[in-house]
């Protein structure tokens, strides 16, 4: 056998990864605020982009020259063939990228007009609906406001630390209670040790539980507790209830929790009527008291998807277009930088540069369509939800939606992941709609979440003298037309953190004293 080194030639065929793919993926699954960041860096990195204004006539559309674009013919975009206008299905063919990058001067009057239209943002659902009894009117211009739905700007360590100076006797304890505040969770609670802030400071033990003091002065009442029951503690100090009694009942929450009222009393050795004077005390102390402040790390939820009733019995659906500017071609700098460059590699950076333009507009467009096109079909399926609540959101899957709109079910997961839609009823995940289902006597099925709804609401109505068990609550379940197994019924109420029926029934005792 003859060893030895050779050149050989050999053909394959290999799917690859583009870099153009590799971004419409990303542009795909990226939420409203992440495309803001990713078009604010290639406004920064790309001369040829510019952000225009966004203005609007009284008809809902865009005043402008900009041709209205038909939200019907997205494709799919991992799947797409074929380029051309903005309205066209995104081409992700390596070849055709490659031909647009050598031949990226093109026609500069289209590369100017080619932007992202507001026009093709919004879609109406009319007779095509579920019911529908017509044609939607035209509208979608309704902006989604963050002001309305935002939590008190001021954090809990803010408010805190503004109280510090009051009650410290010198700077030395105040530092201290402010190393301490941020120390403390949202909820209010510290869970470092006092020796381990000692050690940390350089201070005695008896200066670090003073400076712990200091904060549990502060406003509101509680914080700075490190469990349960000095929270409780520090209110009921506040309200002047902490006497033995309220020490004793206060120190034994484990007894509370399982219900044992006799043990209760006497431990705390009261009557009914003062141990349920007690129990009304002890619930009006919030657990909890740093949740009224918001939290810094908190980022706000802003819907990628507006859904509005248009009075017609059909839906208008219109992407958010509050956090997204305006992408345009700049044509005039495009002329003035070609008639200045000189050199081949000037040059060939220019061409690359304006069909990165022309390509990263196509995908913007393509990606608003495919939204629209995924959120309209959900809305379809789950119509029901939308007009009546919970109680009717149908079971849907990812596959049931690529294949009403001819999309690959990976494309579908992309676009539902991270996306809002804010209707009437509230803002909710895409993934939301996407539910399990179980058996049904009308044969459609019946979602999970429509389950849980349900169950929740026969367990409220329930009282302290009829207690409903699983396997009661199967029956009625099976009753209304679900077919339910005990075990299932178990899963579903856990899953929504309701206790058993021997928990619900000293709850209800407790509460009836």
């Amino acid at each position: 056998m003859n060893i030895g080194p050779r050149l050989d030639l050999r053909q394959t065929q290999s799917l690859v990864m583009t870099p153009q793919l590799q971004q419409a993926i990303r542009l795909l699954t990226a939420s409203n605020l992440e495309l803001e960041t990713f078009i604010g860096d290639a406004l920064e990195t790309n001369p040829l982009l510019e952000a225009g204004a966004v203005t609007r006539d009284d008809s809902g559309g865009d005043s402008g020259d900009d041709p209205p674009q038909s939200t019907d013919g997205g494709a799919d975009t991992l799947m797409a063939a074929g380029a051309g206008e903005s309205d066209s299905p995104l081409d992700l063919n390596p070849e055709t990228l490659d031909r647009d990058r050598d031949t990226g001067d093109g026609d500069i009057g289209a590369a100017r007009d080619a932007t992202l239209s507001q026009s093709a943002q919004t879609t109406e659902w009319g007779s095509a609906m579920p019911g529908d009894g017509g044609g939607g009117a035209g509208g979608g211009d309704a902006q989604f406001d963050l002001l309305a739905n935002r939590a008190d700007e001021t954090t809990l360590a803010e408010h805190l630390d503004r109280q510090v100076g009051t009650y410290a006797i010198n700077p030395r304890e105040a530092f201290a209670a402010r190393h301490i505040v941020g120390l403390l969770d949202e909820a209010g609670y510290l869970s470092t040790g006092l020796y381990e802030i000692a050690d940390d400071l350089g201070l005695s033990i008896d200066e670090a539980e003073d400076a712990l003091t200091v904060v549990q002065m502060c406003d509101p009442t509680g914080v700075g507790a490190r469990d349960l029951a000095e929270c409780l503690a520090l209110q009921a100090r506040e309200a002047d209830r902490f006497d033995p009694c309220m020490q004793a009942l206060i120190d034994n929450l484990d007894l509370i929790e399982k219900g044992d009222v006799a043990r209760l009393k006497r431990v705390c050795k009261v009557d009914d009527d003062d141990f349920a004077d007690m129990l009304r005390e002890l619930r009006g102390y919030d657990p909890r008291p740093g949740l009224a402040f918001s939290s810094a790390l908190a980022d706000p939820v802003i819907p990628d998807v507006l859904l509005q009733d248009d009075g017609a019995g059909g839906w208008n659906i219109s992407l958010n277009q509050s956090t997204l500017p305006r992408l345009i071609v700049n044509r005039d700098y495009y002329l003035e930088l070609d008639s200045g460059s000189r050199d081949r590699e000037t040059k060939g950076w220019l061409k690359e540069k304006l069909a990165d333009a022309h390509w990263l507009i196509r995908a913007l467009d393509q990606r608003q369509k495919t939204i629209l096109k995924t959120a309209g079909e959900i809305v379809k399926q789950q119509d029901g939800f939308f007009r009546r609540g919970v109680t009717h959101l149908r079971p849907l899957t990812l596959r049931d939606v690529a294949e009403k709109i001819d999309m690959h079910e990976s494309t579908v997961s992309r676009v539902t992941s991270g996306k809002y839609l804010s209707c009437e009823r509230g803002c909710f995940e895409l993934k939301y709609f996407f539910s399990s289902g179980v058996a049904s006597s009308d044969g459609e099925g019946a979602s999970a979440e429509a389950i849980k709804a349900r169950i929740r609401a026969l367990i409220a109505d329930e009282t302290a003298k009829a207690i409903l068990s699983d396997q009661k609550l199967a029956d009625l379940l099976r009753d209304e037309g679900y077919d339910l197994a005990r075990r299932t019924v178990a899963k579903y109420r856990e899953a929504i953190g309701i206790g058993s029926s021997a928990q619900r029934r000293r709850q209800k005792k407790l509460e009836g004293l």
